[in-house]
């Protein structure tokens, strides 16, 4: 089932669509860094474009946009992923990946490409779902760990086998095009973004990295004995970049019993 959007699943415990967030009180067509209030981290945007600072080198900074109860127009710059697609994008058949996405057109660096949308669960469902696949099965479950100024770690699980959108196509490469931000509109369960990595031309598959390394970060060496160790459970990769790490990206957590 086609959905753009998150939406809740069997045991997770925020509604994606809830609004939570206290909207600006600008009056302007579109919001300014040290007047609105959904901005007080800096600018989120630069012609549609995600601005990344030099710091930016290992994470990620937090994005909100705007949101339904801002006073701000619709045209405000800091409304970019809740407008949704923008792109021609084309799922076709690889070769020896299944189905795969490519763009029917050119994508700048920065701009917003597709978020990856599907149920949202709780950890307890995602391992549920996840420890009764078979080895013949695909896994779309994706889980994301953003670290908390508090220490603690707020997880997120979408899973868009039965119900999501068009970024369950996208395959993984070792050197992708593009890579995830988790963007906040109206509730704290986030959109997982997909923003372009490199400027892309019209025809070329897109993929990101299922690891989760922001802006395609070489893997570390504790990442790569890690990996190794579980290399029996993993799966071949054939993303045939230069820089392949043989096997599909493995998180051992859901397999865990509890």
């Amino acid at each position: 089932q086609y959905s753009p959007d998150n939406v809740a699943g069997a045991d997770g415990d925020i509604d994606p669509t809830e609004i939570t967030f206290l909207g600006c009180s600008c009056l302007t067509s579109s919001c300014a860094v040290d007047v609105c209030s959904c901005l007080c981290r800096g600018e989120n945007y630069n012609r549609l474009c995600l601005t990344l600072t030099d710091k930016e080198e290992e994470y990620a900074r937090p994005v909100f946009e705007c949101n339904a109860m801002c006073q701000c127009g619709e045209s405000c710059q800091n409304r970019v992923v809740q407008r949704g697609l923008q792109f021609r994008l084309e799922v076709f058949k690889t070769e020896k990946k299944g189905w795969g996405l490519r763009t029917l057109e050119f994508i700048a660096k920065g701009r917003f490409v597709c978020e990856y949308a599907g149920e949202v669960l709780g950890f307890s469902e995602a391992r549920r779902r996840i420890q009764a696949q078979t080895s013949k099965d695909s896994n779309y479950i994706i889980a994301v760990r953003e670290h908390l100024h508090s220490g603690q770690i707020m997880e997120t699980f979408v899973d868009p086998t039965y119900i999501g959108n068009i970024g369950r196509f996208l395959n993984h490469s070792c050197e992708p095009n593009l890579f995830m931000v988790p963007v906040r509109v109206d509730s704290m369960v986030p959109k997982l973004a997909l923003f372009a990595a490199t400027d892309i031309s019209a025809g070329e598959e897109l993929s990101y990295d299922y690891s989760g390394r922001f802006h395609n970060l070489p893997i570390s060496n504790r990442e790569q004995k890690s990996l190794e160790e579980d290399n029996r459970l993993r799966k071949p990769c054939y993303c045939g970049s230069r820089a392949c790490a043989s096997f599909l990206p493995w998180d051992s957590s859901l397999f865990s019993t509890p």
